[in-house]
């Protein structure tokens, strides 16, 4: 089986391997674009394939596969065919119920892994509360990308990170900051933010008053 895993050619018809060389796909081949996961796979499966892909930064994102016409064809027939049965749909609706219960019960454990993390002054209780539910709400919807998805690091530390992403877009001026495109210039500015608002929030933790012109305040105040 020939399975190599290549970037995007200079043209629709190539790729590109990982020391430059630019390959034309083999007559009689097509290119499966992503979208459906089940053919994508059952294609992988049944022979010789091109996985393409593009990194962005530190993801990649799939932008397809190559693969003889005739197999991607007989594939995508074989699964019309069976998506088409009574079992079939009775199938994925058990499988929804089952991840929107899944989801449910994740999105509940973020937003107390994000109340724990505040950790505020019984004073600032409600403030804690529309917090969380807001930093929740923007990281956890699947396919989102965002750190509350992840699986590599403990909830603990998604939760304090997702809340620290959450206040640098929502109550600093990160998104409109012209920041010189020098190495490591922009993850020095980034833990600037985080510094300033771990300290906005240790006031709330110690119970101080709540400012009338907190960054934090009036963030919430807009959503």
């Amino acid at each position: 089986m020939l399975s190599n895993t290549f970037a995007a050619g200079p043209t629709p018809d190539t790729v590109r391997t990982a020391d430059g060389k630019i390959l034309t796909a083999p007559q009689g081949w097509a290119l499966l674009p992503p979208g459906d996961a089940a053919l994508t796979r059952r294609v992988k499966l049944a022979g010789d394939h091109w996985i393409v892909q593009e990194k962005k930064g530190r993801r990649v994102f799939s932008k397809g596969i190559w693969a003889p016409a005739t197999t991607i064809d007989r594939i995508r027939t074989e699964l019309g065919a069976e998506r088409a049965t009574e079992a079939y749909a009775k199938r994925q609706q058990a499988d929804k119920r089952r991840r929107d219960r899944a989801q449910a019960e994740y999105v509940e454990g973020f937003f107390g892994a994000v109340l724990a993390f505040l950790d505020f002054h019984p004073r600032h209780a409600d403030l804690a509360q529309r917090l969380a539910r807001a930093v929740t709400e923007h990281a956890t919807p699947v396919g989102r990308g965002t750190v509350a998805r992840t699986k590599r690091i403990p909830v603990e530390q998604r939760a304090e990170a997702a809340v620290i992403a959450w206040m640098r877009h929502q109550t600093t001026a990160y998104d409109s900051m012209t920041i010189p495109r020098v190495r490591g210039r922009r993850r020095e500015v980034r833990r600037l933010l985080a510094r300033r608002s771990h300290e906005l929030l240790s006031r709330y933790r110690q119970g101080e008053s709540a400012q009338a012109a907190c960054h934090l305040q009036r963030a919430l105040k807009r959503i």
